[in-house]
């Protein structure tokens, strides 16, 4: 079992940045692929990053590319988002994920094949 606990969100203007944390607990996540979704108001949980094992193995949605970098520090537990550019689009609740696969056999970008959620902390760009 791996409980995962969001930080870092909060209300900031576009074209600032913020940098989420996601702690994990009860299993080290060495070998699991972490993930970030974010689901914005009245729309469906969408995809925005993943990285696998290894620091090579990173996907991004489209609309994040270039803007958000995810790392991971495998030592601490945990997995960041740094967020950069920020558009009042980058609204939403932001989930930390992780899921005991390697992207080479599962599809990182589809929240069905995670195993562990976080309880979500909120981002809000607006001026």
């Amino acid at each position: 079992q791996v409980q995962l606990v969001e930080s870092g969100g909060g209300l900031v203007q576009p074209g600032g940045s913020l940098r989420l944390a996601c702690a994990a607990s009860g299993r080290t996540i060495d070998k699991y692929t972490m993930g970030w979704f974010r689901q914005p108001p009245g729309k469906e949980r969408e995809f925005v990053a993943a990285i696998n094992w290894a620091k090579s193995g990173t996907y991004y949605s489209d609309s994040v590319k270039g803007r958000f970098t995810i790392s991971r520090d495998n030592t601490k537990n945990t997995v960041h988002l740094q967020m950069n550019s920020l558009k009042p689009e980058d609204t939403a609740v932001y989930y930390c994920s992780a899921g005991p696969f390697s992207t080479s056999t599962r599809n990182a970008r589809d929240a069905r094949v995670y195993d562990y959620w976080g309880r979500g902390t909120q981002v809000t760009v607006s001026s």
